[in-house]
C-alpha cells in the first residue's frame, strides 16, 4: 500500500462512523444526480415491479422489450455507498483490497472469479484519491466483462484546499479536465460510446468551496 493509499485509510475510517451525517445533504444530493442518469450510464437495470401495467399487458411478445436482468457492481473506493445506493437497492457485499498498486496486477484477495466480469465497476468521488487514476482505470476495466461500463463521479478542476484541513494530504489531484478524463477511458480500453457531462455543484463541510462535478462513463469493447 503507497503512503497515499495509508493516509485515505487513516483518515476515512476515523471519518466513517460520522460521515453520513456529516455530510447527509451532499450525499442524498449525489445519489439523486446518479439515480437520474441512469439511461446515461448505459447499463440495462432492474426495473421496480408497476402493478398498475398488469391490465395492460395486450401486446405481443415481439412487441415487449428486452426484460431488464440483474446487474453486477463494483463499486471501488466506495466509501460509505454512495454510488451503490444511487444504482442499486439490491444485495451488497463489501471486501477489502487494493487494485491500484503498481507492484500487485492481480492482489491475492480479489482473484475469485467473483470478482471479475463485472457489467459496471464505478468510482464515486475516489479517483481524485488515487496517486495514478490511469492505472487505477485500467485495472478497473480489467475487471469488466467485454461490454461493461466504466463509471467516474468527480470533480472538475478546482483550487487547493486548505492546508490546515486535515483531509490535505490524502488529496492527489485538483480536479480533472474533460480532456484528461477522455484520455484515460481510452487508454484504459474503455473508450466505446464515451460521454461526459457536467452534473452539478457540491460542497461538503470543512470545505466552503463549491466543486463542480462530473460523470463519465466508458464501455469496453
Amino acid at each position: 500500500m503507497t503512503d497515499s493509499a495509508q493516509l485515505n485509510e487513516k483518515y476515512f475510517s476515523e471519518q466513517a462512523a460520522v460521515y453520513d451525517i456529516k455530510h447527509a445533504k451532499t450525499l442524498d444530493q449525489l445519489v439523486r444526480e446518479i439515480r437520474a442518469r441512469k439511461d446515461f450510464i448505459g447499463v440495462q437495470w432492474i426495473e421496480e415491479d408497476d402493478d398498475e401495467d398488469d391490465d395492460d399487458d395486450v401486446e405481443s411478445d415481439e412487441a415487449k422489450p428486452e426484460p431488464a436482468r440483474a446487474v453486477k457492481l463494483l463499486d471501488y473506493a466506495c466509501g460509505t455507498g454512495v454510488v451503490s445506493r444511487g444504482l442499486s437497492r439490491d444485495e451488497m457485499h463489501a471486501y477489502v483490497g487494493d487494485l491500484t498498486a503498481e507492484d500487485k496486477p492481480a492482489p491475492a484477495e480479489l482473484t475469485a472469479p467473483e470478482f471479475y466480469d463485472f457489467d459496471i465497476a464505478a468510482v464515486g468521488l475516489g479517483f481524485h484519491h488515487f496517486d495514478n487514476p490511469e492505472l487505477a482505470a485500467k485495472r478497473l476495466a480489467e475487471r469488466l466483462k467485454p461490454g461493461g461500463v466504466l463509471l467516474i463521479l468527480d470533480f472538475l478542476p478546482h483550487g487547493e484546499m486548505e492546508h490546515s484541513h486535515p483531509a490535505t494530504k490524502t488529496v492527489m489531484h485538483h480536479g480533472f479536465s474533460a480532456e484528461r478524463v477522455r484520455r484515460i477511458f481510452e487508454d484504459a480500453g474503455v473508450g466505446k460510446d464515451y460521454a461526459i457531462e457536467e452534473v452539478g455543484d457540491v460542497s461538503f463541510r470543512g470545505h466552503e468551496d463549491k466543486r463542480k462535478l462530473f460523470m463519465a462513463r466508458g464501455t469496453k469493447a
